[in-house]
């Protein structure tokens, strides 16, 4: 299989994160075969670390196509990095602001042109002390409904053993199993068709969700939690 085209600041990216990777921890990359070889195709994650994105980066890249990510605006901002999300054509997020539906027209341009979009719905690194989603936006439902591609759920398990945002602790050595599972795309055809309300967009959002919550368990070889962790509950 040809590898998709990314252009000078994907390869950029790439020879920047592969050498991040070894550093780190011991990759493993599980169900790539579940990213489609071709076409759109929305892939819907978990959130643990800040180190999440260059593995969800380099699964699709492994598969051989090219990651777009849904991501904070103010990212594009910092000095290289915003040249690189510019040049690599992500796709910032406005949240709580005029443009906020720009950012999910831009995800639905993109999974409509057949590009690989990746989302975090929970919008920010789980509050959940042991590491089960949270509660998350429905952003994810509008894209899924609308673009009618292939929804792909993914987890990372191991990046906060390294890098834990909330305690600001690094800690690379010894280096740890970090664990990217891609699961089987999630059958939309009973949600799509049917009016787009807040309520449908509720039911997607937990359906794809408590499908990350349950490939996450089976890579944790432990029961997931029943309900979400909702932001602003006690720890």
């Amino acid at each position: 299989m040809r590898r998709e085209k990314g252009g000078f600041w994907i390869a950029f990216c790439a020879a920047f994160f592969y050498p991040i990777e070894w550093l780190v921890g011991r990759a493993r990359y599980e169900g790539k075969e579940n990213i489609p070889a071709t076409g759109g195709a929305l892939l819907v994650g978990n959130h643990v670390s800040h180190l999440d994105p260059i593995f969800s980066g380099l699964v699709v890249h492994r598969a051989r196509r090219v990651p777009r990510f849904l991501a904070k605006h103010s990212l594009w901002k910092v000095p290289v990095l915003g040249s690189a999300l510019r040049g690599s054509q992500q796709i910032p997020v406005y949240r709580d602001s005029a443009d906020a539906q720009q950012s999910l027209r831009d995800g639905t341009r993109a999974l409509q042109e057949g590009k690989v979009v990746v989302i975090y719905p929970e919008g920010t690194i789980t509050r959940d002390p042991d590491g089960w989603p949270m509660l998350s936006r429905t952003g994810v439902a509008r894209l899924a409904l609308t673009a009618e591609v292939p929804v792909v759920p993914f987890v990372h398990w191991g990046t906060r053993e390294v890098l834990d945002g909330y305690n600001k602790k690094f800690r690379p050595l010894p280096r740890k199993t970090i664990t990217v599972r891609c699961g089987e795309p999630v059958d939309m055809s009973a949600y799509r068709g049917r009016p787009v309300d807040a309520a449908l967009l509720r039911e997607v959002t937990d359906l794809l969700m408590v499908r990350v919550r349950e490939l996450l368990a089976e890579v944790r070889s432990e029961p997931a939690p029943d309900d979400f962790f909702r932001r602003g509950a006690a720890s």
